[in-house]
């Protein structure tokens, strides 16, 4: 029903209100039956002018300068939004290997935040980057915290065979002192006899001492040589740890960048295959997050194992894989048929509480070739282009 709002049912406005009225001709009845729905606001929403304040402006114009709440949650969202992207770059920068998650996780949030939002979506969004960032500093703290040990360990071994060395040449020296001093004496002799059988004596013992000071340079070199290959072993497995992701233990986010940028340094002909789990947020909400790790953990082997040996497997982040393929983008669709004939299907995954489900597994997979020129930015681009054609095709399909 609706309802002509006049002059009269307006009393003591006067011209205001008839301002008003050449402005909105007409207003609906609120239903007493259906409360209204909690607004969607978007960064698109025109600004509004509140009809109630203005009539009891008193004929007071409302600020210019000040801004409209519309305008203003807008603007505060797009910083919000901003600053989730630049947190997640950053934590690339100080933890490759640890980062790339936590700046795949809150991009899904940003993206979530730029189609719409309600009170109660900006609260949620809150609470879930607050458990991401605490994730990810244990995780960030344990990794430095083991890096450290590892200096530190090493370092104090350097330290204790200096301390071998220092307390070796000082009983040499003052063994050399002594003889020294013998010698001197030796010098104080009349008799020619006595002085021979001494000198004797003291050559022999000046060839036992320089033996001794041989061997046991070679024995504290060789300890020092074992103990740093021991280190340095251990280093390397830790530098190799940090090129793997720790959940899935295939290739990081890193170790793609690096031979992605080798790849290209050496002009070698390859391509880059992009997989995107459907629907995996579904699996994670129907039935935790322990059995989506899990079922990342079984998906990466399943990749890995169906992937040749000079290629590479990697998780970009999230539920995104790429598979660095050394061929041409014909032979890559081979592998990709491959891949999605064996690798996508049935998997049965466990939940905290050691439940198994079965999950059937889908994947939206896009490809590109390296040509000269391109960089790996760009070659991504691609290859994230092409994968998104294959997720609208599949939604169509699905539909």
């Amino acid at each position: 029903m609706h309802r002509i709002v006049s002059a009269s049912s307006r009393p003591g406005r006067g011209r205001k209100g008839e301002a008003i009225l050449g402005l909105f001709t007409a207003a609906r009845e609120p239903d007493p039956f259906h409360a209204p729905m909690p607004e969607m606001w978007t960064p698109e929403k025109a600004r509004m002018i509140s009809i109630k304040r203005y009539l009891d402006s008193d004929g007071q114009e409302l600020p210019a300068s000040e801004p409209e709440p519309d305008s203003l949650s807008a603007a505060t969202i797009e910083c919000y939004r901003a600053a989730l992207i630049a947190v997640g770059r950053v934590a690339v920068q100080v933890s490759p290997g640890l980062g790339e998650d936590l700046e795949t996780n809150l991009r899904g949030l940003e993206r979530r935040l730029s189609v719409g939002y309600t009170a109660e979506s900006i609260k949620r969004t809150e609470q879930q980057v607050e458990v991401e960032l605490d994730e990810w500093g244990t995780r960030t703290s344990g990794h430095f915290k083991g890096q450290a040990d590892e200096v530190k360990e090493l370092l104090v071994a350097l330290a204790r065979t200096a301390e071998s060395a220092v307390s070796r040449d000082q009983g040499y020296s003052t063994k050399f002192t002594d003889l020294t001093a013998r010698l001197e004496k030796i010098a104080d002799l009349n008799d020619l006899t006595l002085i021979r059988s001494s000198l004797v004596v003291q050559v022999a013992e000046l060839k036992t001492t320089v033996e001794q000071m041989t061997r046991d340079s070679r024995q504290l070199v060789a300890q020092l040589r074992a103990e740093v290959s021991t280190y340095e072993t251990r280093l390397k497995s830790v530098e190799r740890l940090a090129l793997k992701d720790q959940l899935t233990k295939v290739a990081n986010r890193r170790s793609i960048e690096e031979r992605l940028q080798y790849n290209i340094d050496n002009a070698q002909q390859f391509c880059v295959a992009m997989l995107d789990l459907n629907q995996f947020k579904q699996v994670n909400d129907s039935y935790g997050h322990t059995a989506g790790d899990d079922l990342l953990r079984q998906f990466a082997t399943e990749l890995q194992m169906n992937t040749r040996a000079g290629d590479l497997v990697g998780r970009w982040g999230g539920d995104e894989f790429i598979v660095i393929l050394s061929c041409n983008v014909q032979d890559a669709k081979v592998h990709i048929e491959r891949m999605q004939k064996w690798v996508l299907g049935k998997y049965t995954v466990r939940g905290a509480d050691e439940r198994s489900f079965a999950v059937q597994v889908d994947a939206s997979i896009g490809a590109a070739e390296w040509h000269r020129g391109m960089t790996a930015v760009q070659l991504i681009a691609a290859a994230d282009k092409d994968m998104y054609q294959d997720k609208k095709l599949s939604r169509r399909k699905a539909s």
